[in-house]
């Protein structure tokens, strides 16, 4: 079947930039193309790729799955460890997908953790590695805003108190909201500049309203948080999985990246960076990029007719994930922009994605190609993965950190 689409697909250039080439949408159907590597890992000694003027080394190592990353105060980096839980397949395509996912190490017993990594002689590597938090529900996102450490688990947002240079933090906590699990699992957060909201994304639980949109009310979107009054409310939507977001500092908009819709073609539609308008809607289910109509989805006019078309295409299927903004002079050779962690397809007939890369910014907006920060984690015959990554952040050290859940490494990025 994969090698049937990647023959009737041909050659399509990958559908990136802020102009994209996007190929018509084929269904494919009840059987929709998957192929995933096999998670193999990496070997003593074998690190990614850099871009020529970098180089990079694992700051930790042996951990369990890691998907996100937070930088205290103090300079302690967090990690978030969890995965989709394995569960019993509800048809034959589910079983496929099920027992895809789980070769790939995407899907298994969640460690539900929060790790401590703290570089105690600043030579790039922590020496510490500890438990922070554990007894969580999936945790993903972090945040300290003030004395309070928040959690974005996948069932809702919890908060806990946070004394500095606390090496531990034991107890419930308070719930702030909940969200709905399942589906897209992963709660990703972000304070406001002056720290007086949080923003979390939920994405969606099928993926295109397959069981109909009430047991989608709630998700597909990015949820604003008053921590003042503590009422939320959703901020934009048609958001199908809005996972990292950040700040461009310069104009103090929100940006996010965001997984498209699966099953139809290689290329179709692109995952994608944009802005978040306040009330904006982007979408999901009814139609992707701009205003192309799902004709899957029973269809709803008027709001296909609101659809904000996104800033910056990443190219179909890459599970862009990870996202943080990036000063001019962090990585040498590199302006300022936006870096962006990529997880990689499972469901195309040529892989995509499995890289870091980074998108340069000028005047507030996407300004030019895209170029590669550390690639190498896909062996050329697409067959197996050395890992896969996830989060991106800026390290203590003015470096770029990495999560990768399949290496179970947290990369660190600096000028060779």
């Amino acid at each position: 079947m994969v090698f049937l689409r990647r023959a009737a697909d041909g050659s399509q250039q990958p559908a990136w930039g802020v102009d994209p080439a996007i190929p018509a949408g084929k269904a494919q159907g009840r059987l929709p193309t998957l192929k995933m590597p096999t998670a193999r890992g990496w070997e003593p000694g074998q690190v990614p790729l850099a871009a020529p003027g970098l180089k990079v080394n694992a700051f930790a190592a042996g951990l369990k799955h890691p998907r996100w990353i937070y930088v205290l105060p103090n300079r302690d980096v967090l990690v978030s460890e969890a995965m989709n839980a394995s569960r019993p397949p509800r048809n034959f395509f589910d079983y496929a997908m099920v027992a895809t996912m789980q070769r790939a190490g995407a899907w298994g017993k969640s460690p539900n953790l929060i790790t401590l990594l703290r570089d105690t002689d600043g030579d790039g590597i922590a020496e510490i590695q500890q438990t922070f938090m554990d007894g969580l529900n999936m945790p993903f996102g972090m945040e300290l805003v003030g004395d309070t450490f928040y959690v974005g688990a996948t069932d809702g947002v919890m908060a806990f108190p946070y004394v500095p240079g606390t090496a531990r933090i034991a107890g419930q906590g308070r719930r702030l909201t909940t969200f709905k699990p399942g589906g897209h699992w992963t709660r990703s957060l972000l304070a406001s500049p002056d720290g007086r909201k949080l923003y979390a994304g939920v994405g969606s639980l099928t993926n295109i309203a397959d069981n109909g949109m009430e047991v989608e009310e709630g998700r597909a979107a990015i949820h604003e948080l008053d921590l003042t009054t503590g009422t939320s409310r959703i901020f934009a939507g048609g958001l199908r999985n809005a996972v990292g977001m950040a700040w461009e500092p310069h104009t103090g908009v929100l940006w996010t990246v965001v997984n498209e819709r699966d099953g139809l073609g290689d290329e179709t539609p692109p995952d994608y960076l944009t802005s978040v308008r306040d009330g904006g809607f982007y979408g999901w289910p009814y139609c992707y990029w701009d205003r192309i109509v799902d004709d899957r989805v029973p269809q709803d006019a008027a709001a296909v007719a609101s659809t904000i078309t996104p800033d910056y295409a990443l190219g179909g299927h890459t599970a862009s994930l990870g996202l943080c903004w990036l000063p001019a002079g962090v990585l040498p050779g590199f302006p300022e922009g936006m870096a962006i962690g990529q997880h990689g397809s499972w469901n195309r007939s040529k892989l995509s994605g499995y890289a870091v890369v980074f998108v340069p910014f000028t005047n507030g907006k996407p300004s030019g190609p895209p170029r590669d920060i550390l690639t190498g984690f896909l062996a050329p015959d697409e067959k197996v993965s050395y890992g896969r990554p996830v989060g991106v952040t800026l390290g203590p050290d003015n470096s770029l950190l990495v999560a990768d859940d399949v290496g179970n490494v947290i990369w660190r990025v600096t000028a060779a």
